[in-house]
């Protein structure tokens, strides 16, 4: 089973052409990845924090129609986060956030497994960013036993994370306990500006990373596994929005590796160049068909 923690919010998501009607649809980085992975017939548990508010029902509601497994999921009193989401005209998406006193930032160690038993763990986003409940999070993945493959997807938001140098040191810090590394040029390019992103990707595999891709949106993905660098080019789309789509890039890229036996630490070990490429396609597709709809809404296995 691959686990996924982090944060579960909604998108209210305003056009330029009908402002005066958004439309709230559920969200959160890490909550899109479990979705994402439960419509692709992966089995997956979401570790969230979930409020009893009306949008918080609405989060339940939606994982578990995407055959999520909900039962490591908190019931929160606090209320659900928002996430303004502006869609320009060419469908790309910018984000502000209401996030203050939420139910995902509030974790307290006993709220997290003390032994999951998972395949793995994917993890990132605010959940990692934001205290108090950042700090919790991030000691709960470092203490993971070696049996289990952590993948980070930082998806950086620059409104909600301060100062530059200190982030950077949290990735520092999560690399540590990372093997896959999923990350977009627009991250790299907040966080370390004008960096070669290539040889920075090779330094993390030398380091002890596994694989590590840098998506590209319309230019493909940047992918460093088996001592080879190369592109991968993405999958054509009828381009309706970008809302979630590095999203379910993430779970499309873990769906394949782990029916593929290559998921778990001893069998992501032997990922050759070869399967990776063929991994980083079948995530595209995933990320392609749902940029052809409004909002985070991945694809089910019967429509690939």
């Amino acid at each position: 089973m691959i686990g996924v923690i982090g944060e579960a919010l909604i998108d209210l998501e305003v056009s330029e052409a009908e402002p005066r009607r958004p439309t709230a649809h559920p969200g959160g980085s890490p909550m899109n990845v479990a979705v994402t992975l439960g419509r692709l017939e992966s089995e997956t548990a979401f570790l969230g924090r979930l409020s009893s508010d009306a949008f918080g029902r609405l989060l339940r509601g939606h994982l578990a129609d995407s055959g999520v497994d909900l039962r490591c999921a908190v019931d929160a009193s606090e209320p659900t986060s928002l996430a303004i989401v502006s869609v320009a005209p060419d469908g790309s998406a910018s984000y502000s956030f209401h996030v203050s006193g939420t139910a995902d930032w509030q974790w307290t160690a006993a709220e997290l497994p003390g032994d999951p038993g998972l395949d793995a763990v994917h993890a990132g986003s605010l959940a990692l960013a934001v205290e108090p409940g950042a700090a919790v999070v991030e000691r709960w993945l470092a203490g993971l036993s070696t049996d289990t493959t952590v993948s980070l997807d930082p998806n950086v938001r620059p409104a909600l994370l301060g100062d530059r140098e200190a982030f950077r040191d949290r990735i520092d810090r999560w690399l540590a306990f990372s093997s896959i590394v999923k990350v977009s040029h627009e991250d790299l390019e907040w966080i370390w500006p004008g960096a070669d992103q290539a040889e920075l990707a090779r330094h993390w595999v030398d380091k002890g990373r596994e694989l590590v891709v840098v998506t590209r949106g319309g230019d493909g993905s940047l992918v460093v596994c088996g001592g080879e660098t190369f592109e991968v080019p993405a999958a054509e789309t009828d381009m309706v929005d970008t809302v979630g789509a590095g999203d379910a890039f993430s779970g499309g890229l873990l769906d394949w590796l782990g029916r593929h036996d290559r998921l778990r630490p001893e069998g992501l070990a032997r990922l050759s160049a070869g399967e990776a490429r063929t991994a980083v396609e079948f995530a595209s597709e995933v990320a392609a068909i749902t940029c052809s709809r409004a909002g985070a809404n991945p694809p089910r296995r019967d429509e690939l």
